[in-house]
């Protein structure tokens, strides 16, 4: 019979107390209560945020019916403001940063984390980062300059289009991508990879089959900020896209058409307007959706790996 004593799993770890009192010390209250007033402090803003779009945008309630405001034609200076083709251009613009970054994205990040030699990521990651910081506006005039036209002649009727922004999008969005699903891969065990291997899979199995998912919740994350970031520009996509605020026609040409986005709008038109008219309600309002769409793929990137963890921990 083993004499050692038995220490019960239940146990929990003891909470640092000051030796005197008895009681935690002056610093950590101080630190707990500073992270605990920050985290707060965002909620409180974000609300005082919608809350003042709210009250700027109210008045169209009273002035534009939802079917106007739902249609599909803007025109303000006839008193049309119809949200529909913003909306769609926005979503063109975006979805077609999105097919074209994700899978760029996510392979870079792969060759970064599993198959580049050391001394390659020291000097690749480093200029993926600071990709991420180059000014908008100074990528919107490329995208004018260079891109545009060699767009136009490829066959496309303008080079100001959908595609154009998406492109530009794109590149936006791969820094983010890249640098965030690269640290979601590094995080992944190494008992994992070494596991894998052990079974006799190759090195190409062990990554997507393996660390690929175990990292899907970061990998999530990062596609979700990287959207974030292409449905949010505003400069880059009002100098490529080529501002007409018509529904694009339904063809295998619809990305090769001139679009308006949302952000767009509020960026060409918030100088020109009267403050209280109409006009300025309705680019309030405009931030309303673009606060909702941004609300909805935040919900939806949260929907993602919170049902990842539910089912992981239902196996287990």
């Amino acid at each position: 019979m083993s004499s050692a004593k038995e220490v019960p799993v239940s146990a929990e770890l003891p909470v640092e107390t000051d030796d005197a009192t008895g009681h935690q010390p002056w610093s950590e209250r101080i630190i707990e209560a500073l992270i605990y007033f920050a985290g707060i402090s965002v909620i409180i803003i974000i609300a005082l945020i919608f809350l003042f779009l709210i009250k700027e945008a109210y008045p169209i309630y009273s002035q534009v019916s939802i079917g106007d405001l739902f249609g599909q034609r803007w025109y303000p200076a006839e008193g049309q403001y119809g949200l529909i083709s913003l909306i769609i251009g926005s979503l063109l613009v975006t979805s077609g940063a999105v097919i074209i970054a994700v899978p760029l994205g996510l392979v870079t990040a792969v060759y970064l984390g599993e198959i580049a030699p050391g001394w390659q990521r020291e000097i690749l990651k480093p200029i993926i980062e600071v990709l991420a910081g180059i000014p908008s506006i100074v990528l919107g005039f490329f995208g004018w300059i260079a891109l545009a036209p060699t767009i136009q002649k490829l066959g496309a009727p303008s080079g100001l289009t959908a595609f154009t922004g998406a492109i530009i999008l794109a590149f936006m969005s791969l820094p983010t991508i890249i640098s965030i699903t690269e640290d979601a891969l590094y995080a992944v065990p190494k008992e994992y990879r070494y596991g894998s291997l052990a079974i006799g899979a190759t090195h190409w199995q062990t990554i997507w089959r393996v660390v690929v998912p175990a990292a899907r919740s970061g990998i999530v994350i990062a596609v979700m900020l990287g959207v974030g970031r292409a449905i949010g520009e505003t400069m880059a996509v009002l100098l490529v896209t080529g501002n007409a605020a018509n529904i694009p026609e339904l063809s295998p040409g619809i990305f090769f058409q001139p679009v308006r986005t949302m952000t767009a709008t509020i960026a060409a038109e918030m100088g020109e307007v009267a403050r209280g008219s109409t006009h300025y309600s309705i680019l309030f309002a405009i931030g309303i959706v673009l606060f909702i769409i941004t609300f909805f793929i935040n919900s939806l990137a949260s929907w993602l790996v919170g049902g990842r963890k539910r089912r992981r921990s239902s196996q287990l």
